[in-house]
């Protein structure tokens, strides 16, 4: 009933830009908390920027004062704009939002719903 689709990567040189979006559809009441996360090949998945429905923000370290999160509360969408590509943010980045919807039987559920995940490469 509800689905995150991301939109936005590709391959792009070093110290290029890329802007990853991430629109939520379905029978949303409420999105709380909206973010991002890559996985690299052979890596965990971490995390790279959160914002919460108040506009507080969290970013990691290795991607701070280079990538910005964003969202727009009537679109339901949230936005990482990554700024100074480094190869090492090479990865497939995975938008997530803490969502409560209504199911089939119109009953309130509280999740965090993922996106199907979007490559970024960085290569020369």
């Amino acid at each position: 009933q509800v689905q995150l689709v991301e939109s936005g990567g590709g391959l792009v040189q070093p110290g290029g830009s890329l802007r990853l979006s991430c629109g939520a559809s379905g029978s949303i009441v409420v999105i709380y908390t909206m973010g991002w996360y890559r996985q690299a090949p052979g890596k965990e998945r971490e995390l790279v920027a959160t914002i919460t429905s108040g506009g507080s923000l969290n970013t990691a370290d290795s991607v701070k004062g280079r990538f910005t999160i964003s969202r727009d509360a009537a679109k339901k969408t949230v936005y990482l704009q990554m700024n100074s590509l480094k190869p090492e943010d090479a990865a497939v980045y995975y938008c997530y939002a803490d969502i409560t919807y209504k199911n089939y039987a119109e009953e309130l559920v509280a999740e965090k719903k993922w996106g199907q995940g979007t490559t970024v490469t960085v290569s020369s």
